[in-house]
C-alpha cells in the first residue's frame, strides 16, 4: 500500500499524540520510505529499551537526554545528533524536558495503525 502524508504540516494546527509516561508526538512527514516525527518529553520520561528493524535518525531540538544504544549511554543536549542502526536495542531517558525530531526508515507502519506503543513508560 502507498501511503504519503500531506505536503506541508503545520504544527502548530496539529494536537499532540499523548503517549504517556510524560510524551508526545505529532507526525511531521512520511510516505513508505521515510518518517518524521516531533517528540515531546517531560523531565523524567523514559523510552524504556526496545529495538526495531527502521534505521534511526535523531535530533536533540532542546532539552538534555541519556541515550543508550547497544549497552554503550551517552548525554546528548541541542543541537546533537543520534543514529541508532536497525534491530540495536536502545533507550532514552529525558534528564531536562526537551523535544527530539525522530527519522525512521521506512515509515514505522506502527506509528500510523493506531497501535499503542509499547517503548514509552505510563
Amino acid at each position: 500500500m502507498s501511503r504519503f502524508s500531506e505536503k506541508y504540516i503545520i504544527t502548530k494546527n496539529k494536537e499532540w499524540e499523548v503517549l504517556g509516561g510524560g510524551v508526545s508526538r505529532k507526525f511531521l512527514g512520511y510516505d513508505n520510505q521515510i518518517m518524521m516525527v516531533r517528540v515531546k518529553f517531560d523531565e523524567g520520561a523514559l523510552g524504556a529499551p526496545h529495538q526495531h528493524f527502521h534505521t534511526q535518525a535523531t535530533f536533540v531540538v532542546s532539552g538534555k537526554f541519556e541515550f543508550e544504544i547497544d549497552g554503550e549511554k551517552q548525554i546528548v543536549e541541542a543541537g546533537d545528533g543520534v543514529y541508532i542502526e536497525p534491530n540495536l536495542l536502545h533507550s532514552a531517558v529525558c534528564i531536562e524536558a526537551g523535544e527530539l525530531i525522530d527519522t525512521f526508515s521506512p515509515v514505522r507502519e506502527d506509528f500510523l495503525s493506531g497501535e499503542k506503543v509499547s517503548y514509552f513508560a505510563d
